[in-house]
């Protein structure tokens, strides 16, 4: 991000601007950004994602300029006010099978719902399930970049266990840049970076010295 600026304006004519914001996001990194509620941090994760386009500034993918509306093959990205549709598009599973029986055990879906031709059996479920469901969604499109925004809020507390010390680890380990929005401070050690959001900019940022990688920035 190079200096991205993006601007809120209500009926009343307030203005409430975040950033300009430059920053770098490393392939095989995990990044927590933290802040309190209206600080930015899921209007930070709509810029990455190409669904704000940006007042002002620029998102580069390995130097190069993209434009918001080409983010989105970048990314799988679960926000916290998540939908399902009822087909998988775009995605091919066949060859996943083993994988797709194991989570959905493991997130203890497997009596809940089952993948067939058409997509999924129902889509009838709790709010944790389905974001439990699209984490099982996120790990089959397989994209560079895995974004998560308050992913663990409805979750018991094993699901956010395995979130946070099995299935981010396990993206690290594949190269991904994995981009978690959280306020689970005591998962905060698991992060290399953590960028805390106020007033609509990145106020501080915490990293750990570790390597670097360089297979895909944004």
């Amino acid at each position: 991000m190079d200096k991205v600026v993006y601007e809120y304006k209500n009926t009343k004519g307030d203005l409430f601007t975040v950033g300009p914001i430059s920053y770098e996001f490393g392939a095989g990194e995990i990044i927590f950004i933290v802040g309190g509620n209206g600080s930015g941090k899921s209007t930070l994760a709509k810029l990455l994602t190409g669904l704000y386009v940006p007042d002002s500034g620029s998102i580069k993918v390995n130097g190069v300029e993209v434009a918001s509306e080409h983010l989105g093959p970048c990314f799988s990205a679960i926000f916290s006010d998540v939908y399902l549709f009822n087909k998988l598009y775009g995605i091919d599973y066949s060859d996943k099978m083993g994988e797709v029986e194991f989570y959905l055990s493991v997130l203890e879906l497997k009596d809940k719902v089952h993948i067939k031709e058409s997509g999924f059996s129902t889509i009838k479920l709790s709010t944790g399930q389905r974001k439990r469901l699209a984490l099982l969604i996120s790990y089959l499109e397989d994209r560079p970049v895995c974004l998560f925004d308050e992913w663990a809020a409805d979750q018991d507390p094993d699901y956010r266990k395995f979130f946070y010390e099995v299935l981010l680890p396990e993206m690290k380990e594949r190269g991904k840049c994995v981009i978690v929005i959280t306020h689970d401070d005591r998962y905060f050690e698991k992060a290399d970076k953590i960028l805390r959001m106020e007033s609509g900019i990145i106020a501080t940022e915490l990293e750990e010295q570790l390597p670097k990688h360089s297979a895909m920035n944004l």
